[in-house]
């Protein structure tokens, strides 16, 4: 094919427990990149839409761009890739928005291969263009945005993808307010240390999560639901946190935490209870003069895909 559309879901990056390894996909928004094969070398970005906010149209700057500069890199095309891009992730959001982008453009420009890349290859290329955003290599968004559900990645240079089985019965409730907070600021705050304690802490969350997740253990992953290290440094940034995370916890959520780098907040909790937990985090925004939509999502939901055109 000379033309093909990809699409890549948004993200929830992190799960709390963590950070810059762990994340799940949130097929209700995301982005859609349009490759079109050229015979002149190199990536073109012809048109960027859905967003007010002009977005650099160099494709060494754009992360949809410098994906799609690796996947022909990688798999020695003789051939260049003009691409259309569609946002649908809010810019600056915590939603993965610049994952999206670089995942749909790997998927769209790896179909025009006559070999296609494995999907860890595409992997690695898409995290190139991640890294134009964030300013490091990480897979939190990246991985859950292509392959789909809860993901675990273990590594950076030769990365192991494993899927993590869904609690039955539980979604995601997700609350964007009307902010944007840059991902390079919320990085930028971290401090580069962590405190014996803490580490030994969070180490027995993100393994009780992992492992409740496993077992379907509800209880377990109540207790293990607990960012001890970014969240507590990341909540300035977010106005209401506090009271938003409190209000989900009393409706019945079994954790509330960051989406990303924020100012998305996120619940885990069973489906039922998910429009109450929403209501609250929506008021406690609400209480801070924020206006905000709410999605209610699968925690199995499917990957980036091919559109048919």
């Amino acid at each position: 094919m000379k033309t093909i559309t990809a699409f890549a879901p948004a993200s929830i990056g992190n799960l709390a427990v963590g950070f810059d390894i762990l994340g799940c996909a949130v097929p209700a928004l995301g982005d859609k990149v349009t490759a079109t094969r050229t015979e002149a070398p190199g990536v073109v970005i012809a048109a960027i839409g859905g967003l007010d906010l002009p977005l650099p149209t160099d494709p060494a700057r754009n992360t949809a761009g410098k994906a799609a500069l690796a996947i022909l890199d990688a798999g020695k095309a003789d051939f260049g890739a003009s691409l259309v891009i569609h946002k649908g992730v809010p810019l600056g959001s915590g939603l993965g928005g610049s994952a999206a982008s670089a995942v749909a453009a790997a998927v769209a420009v790896n179909a025009l291969l006559p070999r296609p890349l494995d999907p860890i290859a595409v992997l690695k290329c898409a995290m190139q263009g991640e890294a134009v955003a964030s300013g490091s290599l990480h897979v939190d968004n990246i991985a859950p945005s292509l392959f789909g559900g809860i993901v675990l990645t273990v590594g950076i240079d030769e990365p192991r993808v494993i899927s993590i089985p869904a609690p039955s019965g539980i979604a995601a409730i997700v609350v964007h307010p009307r902010l944007v907070v840059a991902t390079e600021k919320a990085r930028g705050i971290l401090k580069r240390s962590v405190d014996l304690s803490d580490f030994v802490w969070q180490s027995a969350n993100l393994a009780g999560f992992i492992a409740a997740c496993y077992r379907n253990d509800l209880d377990l992953l109540r207790a293990s639901f607990e960012d001890v290290v970014i969240e507590p440094q990341r909540q300035a940034l977010i106005p209401g946190f506090a009271k938003a995370r409190a209000g989900a916890m009393q409706r019945g959520a079994l954790g509330c935490s960051i989406s990303g780098a924020g100012p998305t907040i996120f619940a885990w909790a069973p489906a039922a209870a998910c429009p109450a937990i929403g209501a609250a985090i929506a008021a406690a925004f609400a209480a801070e003069g924020l206006d905000s939509t709410q999605l209610l999502v699968p925690l199995d939901g499917p990957g980036a895909y091919l559109v048919d055109t």
